[in-house]
């Protein structure tokens, strides 16, 4: 074996493990917002805390720990929206780990259920950028998917059916002769 092909063995070795580590720091830090949001969540709704406190824990986490970013109130109540938003679906909760968490902000801007699994799992199975996953919602890739599904449903029903008279006349002929 060349020594450029060894090389480049090592390589891909090194960057197949980096994607694999950026794989699992993704994951903490998801799980980490789902932490957060769950605990929002739950000191809302006892009404302990509302805008005013998370607003103050923005600020207790902006002077306490000054090189972190990403906790803005703002950013907390998203946390929370996104864990109420998966936290019923057994399904689609742990797929929500698999992707960026910018990927699921754009996913949680959907309107139905249907359609935030439809873009997770395609964002998931093509590995979508931020940027192919806004321009697939921007371009109603979910709308344009039922809308051939149902056509093609149609169609195939028609065709079937077809069939069916068809292979039911045959038999009749048959049965005739």
């Amino acid at each position: 074996m060349q020594l450029q092909q060894q090389f480049t063995e090592i390589t891909s070795l090194i960057a197949s493990a980096k994607a694999k580590a950026y794989q699992a720091v993704n994951r903490e830090l998801v799980n980490l917002y789902w932490q957060v949001g769950e605990y929002l969540s739950n000191k809302v709704k006892a009404n302990e805390w509302g805008k005013s406190v998370v607003e103050d824990l923005a600020n207790f986490i902006k002077t306490a720990e000054p090189n972190i970013k990403g906790f803005s109130a703002q950013n907390l109540w998203r946390m929370k929206q996104f864990y109420e938003t998966y936290l019923h679906n057994e399904i689609l909760s742990p797929l929500v780990r698999e992707i960026s968490w910018t990927n699921n902000l754009i996913i949680l801007s959907c309107q139905s259920k249907q359609e935030k699994e439809f873009y997770l799992r395609m964002s998931l199975k093509e590995k979508w950028s931020k940027q192919e996953l806004q321009r697939q919602i921007n371009s109603s890739y979910y709308e344009r998917v039922m809308l051939a599904d149902a056509k093609l449903a149609t169609l195939s029903r028609e065709l079937l059916q077809d069939e069916f008279m068809k292979n039911l006349n045959n038999d009749n002929l048959k049965m005739i002769a």
